[in-house]
């Protein structure tokens, strides 16, 4: 399984992260596949970067966020986001199909 999880940067008691798509077996800090954005807890107010076109692609595909990545995208809206692009999709392929059967009827007569 494919996870969205965190990997620690920084120098010892200065910790940053790096916003990563792993797969599930590989360790905290080991393979990735790529880095989609940075979250440094140290500053105020904490400083999060999300390429958030690479977020939602990852999670259409079905990638599962851990529990800390969760709260993050869920404090940009991005569930939210990807909820309205799959129903916007449905539509779209609710509306071509509706299409395709009334062009056939129209060619016709």
């Amino acid at each position: 399984m494919v996870r969205i999880r965190l990997r620690r940067m920084g120098a010892k008691g200065q910790p940053s992260y790096r916003l990563v798509v792993a797969d599930g077996e590989s360790p905290r800090d080991g393979r990735f596949i790529e880095v989609i954005g940075h979250y440094n807890p140290r500053t105020d107010p904490p400083t999060v970067d999300i390429k958030e076109d690479r977020a939602l692609y990852w999670l259409g595909v079905g990638a599962q966020p851990s529990d800390p990545v969760r709260r993050l995208l869920q404090k940009r809206g991005l569930f939210e986001r990807l909820a309205a692009l799959k129903q916007g999709g449905a539509a779209q392929k609710k509306a071509a199909a509706a299409t395709a059967e009334a062009e056939p009827s129209a060619q016709a007569g």
